[in-house]
């Protein structure tokens, strides 16, 4: 594995537990993806390697800040995705887009269906309906509401990255 790998599985990990932990990513997660892809490409090929990195952060800068603009998804993951197109410049971040899309899909799927089945499954228990979130906060309700993302971008990106050929 080279340093590309390990800069993405670091940065990854970072944000699938700040992510899971916070529902809310850090800033200095993306700017470590931000930094260490403009230093891994600019190490391989200099100034291209400049201009490969920030072509690779302003188009994944662009690919999710229309999710973000409609509300379905928050700045850190625009952010983090931009961070990991510095790390994998544009075709590589765009086979990491559509990967991260598929499995975001599956997991939102799988989230939306879990929830819906302990609701189910509490009222088959004669819990009253809504009790539960009538006493939670509105930061609890929200982030029960929220599915972090993170953890589909990392998984689109270390797979665009292993499957490369």
């Amino acid at each position: 594995m080279n340093m590309q790998v390990w800069i993405a599985i670091g940065v990854g990990v970072a944000a699938v537990i700040d992510d899971l932990a916070r529902r809310h990513i850090a800033n200095w997660i993306p700017a470590a993806a931000l930094a260490g892809g403009f230093g891994w490409h600019i190490g391989q090929n200099g100034w291209q390697g400049a201009l490969t990195a920030l072509a690779g952060t302003a188009v994944g800068f662009l690919v999710f800040l229309i999710f973000f603009l409609m509300g379905g998804m928050g700045g850190g993951d625009v952010k983090l995705m931009a961070g990991f197109g510095a790390l994998l410049g544009t075709e590589r971040l765009l086979e990491a887009a559509l990967w991260t899309a598929g499995l975001g899909g599956i997991m939102a799927v799988t989230i939306l269906g879990w929830k819906a089945l302990r609701r189910r499954i509490g009222t088959w228990a004669g819990a009253p309906q809504g009790s539960a979130s009538q006493t939670l906060s509105a930061e609890q309700r929200e982030r029960e509401a929220s599915i972090p993302y993170a953890p589909a971008i990392a998984l689109g990106v270390w797979i665009s990255l292993v499957s490369k050929g």
